[in-house]
């Protein structure tokens, strides 16, 4: 099939404009980046949790994952500011499309029980997003070799100034939203 990002150029980005009913081909709706995000709240207590979440995150998105850390201190978490507690990596171009088109084709997939992503990820202003529950569904990560399994965010963020128009972009992209 090639490339998210060829089949967009080529045939996504007419269907779209046609049917949104755009006039000026530039305001066609496209993905900006993703972000990954992996809160790791059990890092207070165990800081080697968060080397082993920045090496998964790494494998699963294909590029380097950064260390988040806290803005402020809350005593009642024993947090205190700059203390690591997660880990995060922003996708764009080419490796924005490859990550798409794995969560799409092989990741969703293989969540046990599977009826659709929730189309109520959006936010009002055209960005989408979810929650993964397992990241053991991604292919890069081996079963045997982790600790613990952990969840992780995942923002698509658009170019879409409505919600219906981002919708529409990632139904064009095969992003497989529950039926109601």
């Amino acid at each position: 099939m090639g490339s998210l990002k060829e089949l967009y150029d080529t045939r996504l980005k007419g269907e779209l404009q046609k049917n949104l009913g755009i006039a000026n081909a530039m305001e066609t709706p496209k993905i900006e980046k993703i972000v990954l995000n992996m809160g790791l709240g059990e890092a207070v207590q165990n800081p080697k949790v968060v080397e082993q979440a920045v090496g998964e995150l790494t494998r699963i998105a294909g590029q380097k994952a950064v260390v988040t850390r806290a803005k402020k201190s809350i005593a009642t978490f024993k947090l205190r500011q700059g203390m690591p507690i997660g880990a995060c990596v922003t996708l764009r171009r080419d490796r924005m499309y490859d990550f798409l088109s794995k969560l799409i084709n092989v990741a969703l997939p293989r969540v046990r029980d599977f009826r659709g992503v929730s189309p109520r990820g959006f936010d009002g202003r055209g960005n989408f997003s979810m929650g993964i529950a397992e990241h053991i569904i991604f292919p890069e990560i081996d079963y045997d070799t982790i600790e613990k399994i952990r969840g992780l965010n995942v923002t698509i963020v658009t170019t879409a100034k409505t919600d219906g128009h981002a919708r529409a972009l990632l139904d064009a992209f095969g992003m497989p939203f529950r039926k109601k």
